[in-house]
C-alpha cells in the first residue's frame, strides 16, 4: 500500500532562486516600516558619520531594522543580531547584511541620541499628512517605568541630612569636651560653626581636637572617637558633597543609574508598594498615536506638564490648542501657564470627582472642612458652622517646586471658646483660621465650568479612551515594563522607538 505524500528533499536545488521580497506578504507591517523609513529625510542622521575611515553600514537599514525590531517585540541588541541571521523579514530589511550586536548598541545610544526627536516628528507628521492624527487637539497622561538599575542600590537627600547633622553634633561635642581640657594656649575663644560643613574646616577642627586630647587626656574612648572623625568625616563629606551634586533637586538617585529617581510604581509586582528606582513618562496622544513623549526624574505630574508643552512647540513649531488630562497635573501654576499660552485646557483638579459624586474615595468624615463653608465673595467672609463672621486678618505666601509663588488669604474666627460644635469643626488651642487661594478658585471656577460642559464631557471620556488604553500597549502587550539601558538620553532614546514602534504598528492595523 502506498501513501499519498508529496516529495520530501532538503538538498532540492533551485534553478532560479527566489528573491526575499517574494516571500513576504504585500500587507505585512515590516512593508509599512520600509515605507515610512524611505520616506524621511536621515540627513540628520547621516551627519552623525565620519567621512574617513572604514565604510559604516547605511543609517538607513539600520534605522529600519531598529523600529521593526520595537515592533516585533525584540530589544536586545543580541536579539536583534540574531534576528538579521535568521528572520526572513529581517533579511529583506537589511539586504542580508549581518551586523554584529555591538554596532547594534552603539547606533540605538549614540547615533540616534541627537536626532531621533527629528525621526519621530518627521513619521507623525507623516501620520497628519493622512489624516490619522490631529496635532492640535491632544490627550495627555503619565506612567512610571522602572529602570534597569538595582532596587537597592538608593542615595536619599533626607539620610545625608540626617548625617550631616549627626556629624555637627559629634563635632560640636568633642570641641567642647577638648576645650574644656585644653591648656590656655591651645583655647581656640571663638569655636568654628560646624553648622555649615566642610571637607576642609572638619578636617582642621579635627587635627586640633586630636591635637588637645593626645596632649591633656587619658580617656582612650575620646581618643579613639577623635581619630576617627578625622580619618572619616571629610570623606564622608565630599561623598555627600557629589551625592548632593547628582541629587540636585531630587529627592534620590540610583547608584547604578544616577539618573533614575526611586518611585512608586502602581503596577507592583511584588505587591508592597515599595519604591524603585524609574523615570516618569510623559505621553499626548491622539486617535492613539503618540504625538509627543518626553522623560522626567519628578515624581509628580504637576511639574512635567510645562516642558512636555516646550517639548511639542520644540516639534511642531506651536502648541496645542486642546489639553485634556487626569486630575494629577490639576495646579494653580498648570491653570496660569495654559491660560498664557492659550490653550483650552480640560485639565481637572483634586476635588472635581467628588463634586460630580464619582469619587472611589471615601466621602470626607469632617462635616465642617473648609469647603463646606460658606463664603461670601462680595464681603470677602467666610461663616463658620455657627454663624460666626471669619474675617480677612492676613496673607500666607509660599513656593512650589519649580519657583512658582502661591497667595493664599487667611480667615480667623473671633471666638471659638465655649463653641458646642469646637471640637467637630477643629482641633486647636486658638480660633480656627482657614485658608483660600483666591487665584486658584477662579481657575477652578473656569474649569469646572468647561469640564461639565458637554465638549467637556466628551473630552473626559475620550481621553480614558485614547492615552490610557496607550499605556497598556506599551506595558501590557509590548511587555514594556522596565527599560534596558540606564541613563536620562538613553532611555529617551528606548521609549521614543517604542513610541514609534507603536504608532507604526497602528498604521499597519
Amino acid at each position: 500500500m502506498s501513501y499519498r505524500i508529496k516529495d520530501y528533499n532538503q538538498n532540492q536545488n533551485w534553478l532560479f532562486p527566489p528573491s526575499i521580497q517574494e516571500l513576504i506578504p504585500q500587507d505585512h507591517p515590516v512593508r509599512i516600516v520600509n515605507s515610512v523609513i524611505e520616506q524621511i529625510d536621515i540627513k540628520p542622521l547621516l551627519d552623525t558619520y565620519s567621512k574617513e575611515g572604514h565604510p559604516s553600514y547605511h543609517p538607513k537599514m539600520m534605522l529600519k531594522v531598529m523600529v521593526y525590531a520595537y515592533m516585533d517585540n525584540i530589544y536586545s541588541s543580541r536579539k536583534i543580531e540574531k534576528a538579521l541571521l535568521e528572520n526572513i523579514n529581517f533579511m529583506w530589511l537589511s539586504g542580508r547584511q549581518t551586523v554584529d550586536h555591538n554596532t547594534i548598541a552603539r547606533f540605538r545610544s549614540n547615533k540616534l541620541k541627537l536626532v531621533f526627536k527629528d525621526i519621530f516628528k518627521q513619521v507623525v507628521l507623516l501620520l497628519a499628512a493622512e489624516g490619522l492624527v490631529n496635532l492640535k487637539r491632544v490627550y495627555t497622561d503619565g506612567t512610571k517605568i522602572e529602570s534597569v538599575a538595582g532596587r537597592y542600590t538608593f542615595v536619599w537627600v533626607n539620610a545625608i541630612k540626617t548625617n550631616k547633622e549627626k556629624m555637627t553634633k559629634q563635632l560640636e561635642e568633642m570641641w567642647d569636651y577638648a576645650q574644656s581640657i585644653a591648656d590656655e594656649e591651645d583655647r581656640d575663644p571663638e569655636p568654628p560653626n560646624f553648622k555649615k560643613l566642610d571637607p576642609e574646616k572638619v578636617e582642621k577642627a579635627a587635627d586640633k581636637i586630636n591635637k588637645i586630647l593626645k596632649k591633656n587626656s587619658k580617656d582612650n574612648k575620646k581618643k579613639a572617637k577623635a581619630r576617627y572623625i578625622k580619618k572619616n568625616f571629610p570623606a564622608n563629606l565630599k561623598k555627600y558633597e557629589q551625592q548632593e551634586e547628582i541629587l540636585k533637586k531630587r529627592s534620590s538617585y540610583s547608584k547604578t543609574d544616577e539618573d533614575a529617581t526611586f518611585m512608586r510604581m502602581k503596577d507592583d509586582h511584588m505587591q508592597n508598594g515599595q519604591l524603585k528606582p524609574g523615570y516618569n513618562a510623559q505621553i499626548s496622544t491622539e486617535n492613539q498615536v503618540i504625538v509627543n513623549y518626553t522623560l522626567h526624574q519628578d515624581t509628580n505630574d504637576i511639574h512635567t506638564l510645562e516642558p512636555h508643552l516646550e517639548n511639542h512647540k520644540e516639534l511642531y513649531g506651536e502648541y496645542p490648542d486642546e489639553l485634556t488630562t487626569d486630575a494629577g497635573y490639576g495646579s494653580e501654576e498648570n491653570y496660569e501657564l495654559l491660560s498664557e499660552k492659550k490653550i483650552t485646557g480640560y485639565v481637572k483638579y483634586n476635588t472635581f470627582d467628588g463634586e460630580q459624586g464619582k469619587s472611589k474615595k471615601k466621602a470626607n468624615k469632617k462635616p465642617f472642612a473648609r469647603d463646606t463653608l460658606h463664603y461670601n465673595e462680595e464681603g470677602d467672609f467666610y461663616v463658620c458652622p455657627m454663624g460666626q463672621r471669619m474675617e480677612k486678618s492676613g496673607e500666607k505666601r509660599s513656593r512650589t517646586k519649580s519657583g512658582y509663588q502661591q497667595i493664599s488669604s487667611c480667615y480667623t474666627a473671633k471666638n471659638c471658646n465655649g463653641c458646642p460644635l469646637r471640637n467637630q469643626c477643629f482641633k486647636g488651642k486658638y480660633n480656627r483660621t482657614v485658608e483660600r487661594n483666591h487665584n486658584l478658585e477662579r481657575y477652578k471656577q473656569r474649569v469646572r465650568k468647561l469640564l461639565t460642559s458637554d465638549i467637556g464631557e466628551k473630552r473626559r471620556k475620550q481621553r480614558t479612551a485614547d492615552v490610557e488604553p496607550t499605556f497598556a500597549q506599551l506595558k501590557h502587550n509590548r511587555n514594556f515594563k522596565r527599560f534596558t539601558l540606564r541613563g536620562l538620553e538613553k532611555v529617551e532614546i528606548e521609549f521614543g522607538l517604542h513610541a514609534l514602534a507603536h504608532n507604526l504598528k497602528k498604521l499597519s492595523a
